[in-house]
């Protein structure tokens, strides 16, 4: 959508943003229709129980203490963001705490949906806006979450961006920035940008405490957490401001084997599960009483290299020679059984900047050796950290892990793999920079580009930061953001990535983010694996009309009915 002016209307977003959406490439620089929330409320006829199996139980839902998605199921349950995407797109966005809302400029303006209360009772308003906002980012004001509890989502999402917040009128909200930012209205529809309880953020004797009892305005209310069990208990919000909820209880169990998770699912233990390897999509497939449901992802999984720990990784041509080496064919087609295909950038196809001039790196194991040669670089010997449970985007971590050390061990290289069991300590210990190479992924936040391209590869640090004629960065670099797992810190890619965050029109963005595509490629500071379907399976007690797969955001599971 190319504008000549940094004014970006409702109105004028609204002709692009139709069709667009779909495969996630408007620039979220204004809002869309709303109307999607605005149903009659809860208190209609709910009951039955829904039972989501999960591969993991994470013990602490503060929306702004994770980047894990495994929070994020739980947690989109309990609050509501001011903006939502609309379910079953690729990134439409639609009302949700907010009901009408613009960027114009540096000024983004929202109007404030009225008569929503919170799960304890009080009332939602501006000041709760402001005070999540504040709590996230803001190291002087006294509810501050702290530096070493929030995560790294506070910074890209608001911190950097955003100057002052006006919440003098109960239903108005006015957020200044300090730049230009093209993604931000996308930003406040992400699963970290829920709306907190100004009441509760006060109240609360140590910020922290917020992820065992979280109390928001969503569909369903925080019930019980089961650590003992791996259990998590919601139940329906009869007063929800929007359509649904449709059950009476929502309960997330977690079972860690895929085959028997998938298995839970089959016999109708279970309703819904994710994360399949496989052999549990095939169980599900072959089965008569569940179905396999997919939809085209925004995702990407991939291998970052850390070169502030290991100094062979800053060498450019040892990261080629190592993606020549390793298969991603065979991990697609042979492990993944195709529900994926090949990766060769940062962006997935279906996102605005998307290179298609770029192709994956063949298997070329001469041409491995070759670059070794050039580099000056004996073949050595590195951990490669992976997690256990399977991720929409590697499926099958441990097979993937085994296949990436058999390639490389034919061309010289020992490879000890590093597996952990819980995701959680797997992302504290890569938070922390401990790997020598790592396996991560990541499902798109608000389906705009700098969601991965600035979120994943730039280091957020001043540009001066970065010393000449050096492409990496230690991670005591102030500023610096642990999603960055390879310290990568390329200043042309940087600088492009910048301008595209800051620019409103559409066409030059989109030349910006092929253009920084490419460097990432050529450079390589991940091992490039996959782009993959997204995918649950579903018992046939569901309603299928009332279960949406989304590529982005969610789950929905207030729209989802059980049948008798």
């Amino acid at each position: 959508m190319s504008r000549d002016t940094d004014d970006v209307s409702r109105r004028s977003f609204l002709k692009t943003a139709g069709g667009a959406a779909a495969t996630a490439t408007v620039a979220a620089t204004a809002g869309c229709t709303g109307g999607d929330t605005g149903g009659s409320g809860g208190g209609g006829d709910v009951s039955g129980t829904l039972v989501y199996a999960r591969g993991d139980h994470p013990t602490n839902y503060d929306p702004q203490q994770t980047t894990s998605g495994e929070v994020a199921k739980v947690t989109n349950q309990v609050f509501d963001p001011l903006i939502r995407f609309k379910a079953g797109t690729g990134g439409e966005l639609g009302d949700s705490l907010a009901t009408d809302y613009s960027l114009e400029g540096t000024t983004a303006t929202l109007t404030l949906r009225e008569g929503v209360t919170f799960h304890d009772g009080s009332e939602f308003t501006a000041a709760d806006a402001k005070a999540t906002i504040r709590r996230f980012t803001e190291s002087g004001y006294e509810y501050y979450l702290g530096d070493e509890n929030r995560s790294g989502y506070g910074p890209f999402t608001f911190g950097s961006w955003v100057d002052s917040i006006d919440a003098s009128d109960d239903y108005e909200l006015t957020i200044e920035l300090t730049q230009q930012y093209a993604p931000f209205l996308r930003n406040l529809a992400m699963f970290a940008a829920v709306i907190l309880s100004k009441d509760q953020i006060e109240s609360l004797d140590s910020q922290p405490d917020l992820g065992t009892d979280p109390v928001g305005t969503g569909p369903f209310q925080f019930e019980t957490l089961d650590n003992e069990n791996n259990r998590v208990e919601l139940t329906a919000n009869t007063d929800y401001f929007g359509d649904g909820p449709n059950v009476e209880t929502v309960v997330f169990k977690e079972i860690t084997k895929n085959s028997t998770r998938a298995a839970d699912v089959v016999n109708g233990d279970s309703h819904i599960t994710d994360n399949l390897d496989s052999q549990s999509f095939k169980q599900i497939q072959d089965a008569d009483t569940a179905s396999l449901v997919e939809k085209n992802g925004i995702n990407v999984g991939y291998m970052a290299f850390n070169m502030g720990r290991r100094e062979e990784f800053r060498n450019k041509q040892v990261r080629q020679a190592i993606s020549y080496a390793v298969n991603t064919q065979a991990i697609v087609e042979d492990i993944y059984q195709g529900f994926a295909s090949e990766a060769d950038q940062p962006l997935p196809p279906d996102v605005m900047g998307h290179n298609e001039d770029i192709e994956p790196y063949p298997t070329d194991k001469e041409e491995a050796q070759s670059l070794l040669d050039e580099a000056g670089v004996e073949p050595f010997e590195f951990e490669l950290a992976t997690f256990s449970n399977p991720r929409g985007y590697n499926p099958s971590p441990i097979s993937t892990a085994n296949q990436v050390k058999s390639d490389l061990e034919e061309i010289g290289f020992t490879v000890n793999i590093n597996q952990f069991s819980t995701f959680s300590s797997y992302l504290d210990y890569t938070d922390q920079g401990k790997h020598d190479a790592c396996f991560l992924g990541w499902y798109t936040d608000n389906a705009d580009p700098d969601n991965f391209m600035y979120v994943l590869l730039d280091p957020k640090v001043e540009m001066d930061a970065v010393p000449d004629g050096q492409d990496w960065v230690s991670r005591d670099t102030e500023g610096y953001s642990t999603l960055n797992a390879a310290g990568w810190a390329n200043t042309e890619y940087m600088q492009k990535v910048r301008e595209a965050q800051s620019t409103y029109d559409t066409e030059t963005r989109k030349q910006l983010y092929q253009e920084a595509s490419q460097i990432a490629h050529d450079e390589a500071p991940w091992l490039f694996l996959d782009y993959a379907q997204t995918l649950r399976g579903i018992h046939q007690s569901v309603n299928a009309d009332s279960f949406t797969v989304s590529s982005v955001g969610g789950p929905y599971l207030e729209q989802v009915e059980l049948e008798e």
